[in-house]
């Protein structure tokens, strides 16, 4: 039998201010020029605000073509609408993941005049076969999201994906096998969790501080810590705790052609996609 490998830490990156929507305040995490892409992960984006002029604005309509977005809301509320009839409100702990496929069009506006909004936008890619599918949605409340505690004190929020214990998240990871665990471990408490060989992973941090194998200095948030090859992550709490994003998936592995809201194999499909777009097709 071969022993695991713990998955070295390649490079710690911080996220950068960025602004979207009608102007939403947020620290864009991967999609950036200090971290392009992970494969299949094309973008994060991190909010957290209190103070309403950085989120009222939202996210009006607006269209989407070939990958999926993945929005986590860890306090708040966001009304999303899309034009195939699906309409509703992302609560506190609640997650929202949508396939756009072939073409939506679609709008994220905060449910709030005041108040604490903060949580993560992601956006996975689809491979070629499945950028044309049918748009579908998978949302759950937080009630529905299980939450794994562990020796230690710490807990697992498991979005996607099956933890080393068995806990299941409500969601389907899709072609990509995507897991999304959301990690809290108070100070000093350690984490580890397998990790399929050859899929990407990467720890979001965006709370207290973490040490991992191979580092000499804790790391703190928000900031981006990718991982190398190995079967294993292993981390421990700095003198605060910490709160983390554990994401993995299996890398696609195709050319990605990238124009605004669309993520094609080709800058002629991306055209497509416009000109369907304005033709009305989505």
């Amino acid at each position: 039998m071969t022993a695991e490998t713990v998955r070295p830490v390649l490079t710690a990156v911080e996220g950068m201010e960025a602004s979207d929507g009608a102007g939403v305040r947020m620290t864009r995490m991967v999609g950036t020029p200090r971290l392009r892409m992970l494969d299949p992960f094309l973008m994060l984006d991190y909010f957290g605000s209190d103070s309403p002029q950085d989120y009222l604005a939202g996210f009006p309509d607006h269209p989407h073509r070939g990958f999926e977005t993945v929005t986590y809301m860890l306090a708040g509320r966001m009304r999303h609408w899309d034009n195939h009839g699906h309409e509703g409100v992302i609560e506190t702990g609640g997650v929202q993941w949508m396939t756009a496929g072939r073409g939506v069009i679609h709008s994220e506006m905060p449910e709030q005049t005041e108040g604490l909004m903060k949580g993560f936008q992601l956006w996975i890619n689809l491979p070629a076969r499945l950028k044309m599918t049918e748009p579908a949605y998978q949302e759950f409340a937080a009630d529905r999201i299980p939450v794994e505690t562990r020796e230690g004190g710490a807990t697992v929020t498991v979005i996607a994906g099956t933890t080393g214990k068995g806990t299941a998240g409500p969601v389907r990871g899709g072609p990509t096998e995507a897991r999304y665990f959301d990690v809290a471990l108070p100070p000093g408490a350690a984490f580890a969790e397998a990790v399929p060989a050859g899929h990407t992973a990467a720890l979001v941090v965006f709370e207290g501080s973490v040490l991992a194998p191979g580092t000499s200095v804790r790391l703190g948030g928000p900031r981006v810590l990718v991982l190398g090859e190995g079967d294993r992550v292993e981390v421990s709490a700095g003198p605060s705790g910490a709160r983390f994003l554990l994401l993995s998936g299996r890398p696609i592995g195709e050319p990605v052609a990238w124009g605004g809201p669309f993520v094609m194999n080709s800058r002629e499909e991306v055209m497509q996609a416009y000109r369907d777009f304005e033709e009305g097709k989505f």
